[in-house]
């Protein structure tokens, strides 16, 4: 029987000794088992491959390895024994289980205050620990290693496909790479795809009605309609809150019962639009054209336009008995020939508003402003109990 001695490739330390027998499948069984590692190969001492068991011999020293190159270690412990030597030596680093090797002045030199720097430039400060080969652990992942490595080495960001930005930068962040840092926060912020604000059109919005239930409550909040054609389309209930309407055509549209709280629908047209029920409250309308709109619902159910800015609109004509218009802006506002019976305008700017031929019978007026705002041919006489201004 014979017995020789394993090591690790590359390593003289913590050998095995063993009894050689069968084949060197077997041998090799035996070597993975005793030294932890999944043996493929075997050399002698001077770096000889063995590929036959019968070139042995008694108390043979042998290097087992897991398919890489041999490495002699005599040679290998040399820079273990030079630690104090130039910031020129050769390093090697196992991240994650994956090997690098670099120079000690590429980890040192470009970022000194970097944690990296710390850990190899003086010995026995960070007490780095070794494995079998003598490769300095690091237990972090390699692939997100790599371009902070290249990175030291060059001064250029370069990061392979497939590789996330933010895990590079995650581990930036770790070894205290500042200037790595903002590099890898332009490349996260260049690489996001722009936020997408276009307008919906209205084919996007005619096929969007036709995929929904007519019973279905359409949510519409906050989205961006700027310069659509939605006229004459049925867009009863749906919530149009805080939606950007602005210079829409919404001409003969159907938007009884909409909610168009906070809505922008400054410079829109919704000339003969039917507005039974909506809600506006606190909408900006700004310059919009409500022409012979219909406000008034059969069923009494009141249209709600508190707060709803309304300057320089022009109502002519619409029906709006029951209109709630408490506290709204209606300054250098249109309104000939309206029907205001029973509307709410309680608080309401009516500064130079032009009111003539409108129906204000049982009209709330009381507190709201009524400078230089025309009253000719009322259809039926303001009563002085209807406003205190």
């Amino acid at each position: 029987m014979r017995r020789v001695t394993l090591f690790l490739n590359g390593s003289p330390k913590n050998g095995k000794v063993v009894a050689v027998y069968g084949t060197l499948s077997d041998l090799l069984s035996v070597a993975s088992s005793k030294l932890g590692i999944k043996a493929t190969s075997v050399y002698n001492g001077k770096g000889g491959l063995i590929d036959d068991i019968a070139l042995i011999r008694d108390d043979d020293v042998l290097f087992v390895c897991e398919g890489e190159p041999f490495i002699d270690p005599q040679t290998d412990c040399k820079p273990a024994e030079g630690w104090l030597g130039s910031h020129t030596d050769w390093l090697t680093l196992n991240v994650g289980g994956r090997y690098f090797t670099t120079t000690r002045s590429t980890l040192v030199n470009k970022e000194p205050d970097s944690m990296l720097a710390h850990m190899f430039k003086d010995k026995g400060v960070w007490g780095n620990k070794q494995d079998h080969r003598g490769a300095f652990l690091i237990d972090r992942s390699p692939e997100y290693f790599e371009p902070i490595l290249n990175y030291l080495r060059h001064g250029q960001l370069i990061v392979n496909d497939g590789i996330n930005l933010l895990g590079v930068l995650e581990e930036a962040r770790f070894f205290g790479i500042d200037s790595l840092i903002e590099h890898l926060e332009v490349a996260i912020k260049n690489s996001q795809p722009p936020e997408d604000h276009s307008p919906i059109s209205r084919k996007e919005f005619v096929r969007f009605l036709l995929a929904t239930p007519t019973k279905s409550e359409l949510r519409c909040q906050g989205l961006n309609f700027s310069g659509a054609d939605l006229s004459r389309l049925d867009l009863r209930y749906i919530n149009f809150k805080m939606a950007n309407l602005s210079r829409c055509n919404l001409a003969h549209a159907n938007l009884c019962c909409a909610n168009l709280e906070r809505a922008d629908l400054s410079g829109s047209v919704l000339d003969c639009a039917n507005l039974q029920g909506v809600k506006m409250l606190c909408s900006n309308a700004e310059g919009a054209s409500l022409k012979l709109c219909n406000f008034e619902d059969p069923s009494g159910l009141k249209a709600n336009l508190e707060g709803a800015n309304l300057k320089g609109v022009d109502m002519e004509g619409s029906q709006m008995t029951g209109i709630n218009l408490r506290v709204a802006t209606l300054k250098n506002a249109k309104l000939k020939n309206c029907n205001l019976r029973g509307a709410t305008l309680a608080g309401t700017d009516l500064e130079n508003c032009d009111l003539s031929g409108c129906d204000l019978q049982e009209a709330n007026l009381r507190g709201s402003n009524v400078k230089g705002a025309i009253f000719e041919e009322m259809l039926t006489p303001l009563h002085m109990s209807q406003s205190v201004r």
